[in-house]
């Protein structure tokens, strides 16, 4: 009786174990699989988490997402949820808050050594904002010039 006990306790364990991390491991899928497909040298934003719902890309800076110039436009301001960095400068990628080429308002920065982050919430901009729904500008700076990175 208590080999068949502790034989349904660990496979009862070993269900638990299969199903827990199930969550966590599909979204480094989804964001490890977007990273692979990636154009190399590109900056990406993504609406959903885990690297769903494509807004955009580019491989240079944008000073204000939500006007009709730049390689993000209108509505892209203010909608991301996770970014993927596969630059190949060995840059990061600082986003704002803010809008125009004064790069004013909070930011942080993405380490091109971090790849991607699966979801922006709970993350902050240097002026405290929120930067998940947040992002309305980036440009590509040295490591030295980021007051905050999102792994901090």
């Amino acid at each position: 009786m208590r080999k068949i006990l502790a034989a349904a306790a660990t496979l009862g364990l070993a269900g638990l174990g299969a199903i827990v991390p199930a969550t966590g491991a599909q979204a480094a899928t989804a964001c490890d699989n977007a990273w692979h497909n990636a154009r190399s040298g590109y900056f990406y934003a993504y609406s959903g988490y885990n690297c769903s719902g494509y807004i955009g890309s580019t491989d240079s800076w944008d000073s204000d997402y939500g006007n009709s110039s730049g390689p993000f436009q209108g509505g892209d301001t203010n909608t991301a949820s996770s970014i993927l960095h596969k630059g190949t400068s060995g840059m990061a990628v600082q986003v704002f808050n803010g809008t125009g080429q004064d790069w004013g308002g909070g930011h942080t920065c993405i380490k091109k050594s971090e790849y991607y982050m699966s979801s922006l919430a709970g993350h902050t901009f240097t002026s405290g904002a929120g930067v998940n729904n947040g992002i309305s500008s980036h440009r590509w700076v040295w490591n030295s010039s980021c007051g905050k990175f999102l792994n901090s």
